[in-house]
C-alpha cells in the first residue's frame, strides 16, 4: 500500500496488466499553484509497489512538489543484506540504489533489519520501536514483575538499552546446513523469569520459529507470561508454530507488512 499524504493511492490496470494511476496533486488549488512539500508512505505488500513508487515520484515532482519525502517503514530485501558466493545477487544494495534514484529529502524507517540498510540508503532517519514496545508494556499491565527477553546476542545489543528492564537472551543452536533452529539456550538475567511476564521484542517474524523455541525454553524456565513484540511481521506467521502452541498470551506488531486480521495478534498503525 502507498499513501501520499496519509491518503490511500488507488492502484488500477490497463488489459495488458501495466499501471493506471490517477492521483491528484497534494494542495493544488484553483490557480493551479500547490505546496511544495509532500511524503509518500510505503506499507510493503508486493515488490510491484516500487514501480508505483517511482511513477508516483515522478507526477508529483511534475507538477511542482519539491521536497518529497519516504516514510518507508519496512525495508523491502532487507534480508539480502550480504552475499557470500559470486551467484548471490545483492538485491538489498541495488534495491537502495534505485532509492537513492529517486532523491527523497529524506527516507525514514523503522527498525532496520541491519546495518547495511542504513549504510546503503541516503538521508535515511531510523525510527526506533519504542514508541510500539512502550503501548505493548501497557497493555500487558506496566513494568511491574516484567522481564524483557531477546532472542539472540544482536537483538540484545539492538534494544537492552531502551528500557531500564531485566532482560535475558537467547542463543540459538542451528543446523548450519539447512539454516534450521534446533534449540535455544537462555544467557543473561536467567534468575529474573520464573513466576514473572516475558515481552519477547525483535525486528522481524516470517513463521516465528525463532520465536517459538524461544518461548518454549522461556516456559521451561517458569515464565507465567509470555508476549511477543516484532516490528515487522510477515503475514506467514499464521502459518508457523508459534501461534497455534499457545505458548504466547499475545502478539504485538505493526502494520508496516501485516495485512491480515486475527485475534492472537493486535496491529499498531505506523502512522
Amino acid at each position: 500500500m502507498i499513501r501520499i499524504n496519509k491518503n490511500d493511492v488507488s492502484v488500477n490496470k490497463f488489459l495488458d496488466g501495466t499501471l493506471l494511476l490517477k492521483e491528484q496533486i497534494p494542495g493544488k488549488t484553483e490557480q493551479g499553484t500547490s505546496k511544495q512539500k509532500a511524503v509518500l508512505t510505503w506499507l510493503f505488500e508486493s515488490n510491484e509497489e516500487l514501480v508505483t513508487l517511482i511513477y508516483l515520484a515522478g507526477h508529483l515532482r511534475s507538477h511542482g512538489i519539491t521536497e518529497l519525502s519516504l516514510d518507508m517503514p519496512y525495508i523491502p530485501n532487507a534480508r539480502q543484506d550480504r552475499v557470500k558466493t559470486t551467484e548471490d545477487v545483492f538485491t538489498l544494495k541495488y534495491f537502495a540504489q534505485v532509492i537513492n534514484w529517486l532523491h527523497f529529502a529524506s527516507v525514514t524507517v523503522l527498525d532496520p533489519h541491519s546495518s547495511v540498510s542504513e549504510a546503503l540508503i541516503d538521508s535515511i532517519r531510523v525510527r526506533t520501536p519504542e514508541i510500539f514496545v512502550q503501548k505493548v508494556i501497557d497493555r500487558i499491565g506496566g513494568t511491574e514483575n516484567l522481564t524483557m527477553f531477546y532472542p539472540d546476542e544482536g537483538a540484545c545489543k539492538r534494544y537492552a538499552g531502551m528500557f531500564k528492564l531485566p532482560y535475558a537472551f537467547g542463543i540459538k543452536n542451528r543446523d548450519w546446513e539447512t539454516g534450521d533452529i534446533r534449540g535455544l539456550s537462555v544467557s543473561g538475567m536467567t534468575d529474573c523469569i520464573r513466576d514473572r511476564k516475558i515481552l519477547i521484542m525483535d525486528d522481524i517474524c516470517s513463521r516465528g520459529g525463532t520465536f517459538y523455541f524461544s518461548a518454549k525454553k522461556l516456559k521451561e524456565l517458569g515464565a507465567k507470561e509470555i508476549y511477543l513484540y516484532i516490528s515487522h511481521c510477515e503475514n506467514t506467521i499464521l502459518e508457523g508454530e508459534v501461534l497455534t502452541s499457545g505458548l504466547l498470551e499475545k502478539v504485538y506488531t505493526t502494520n508496516s507488512i501485516f495485512t491480515k486480521q486475527d485475534k492472537r495478534i493486535e496491529v499498531f498503525d505506523y502512522e
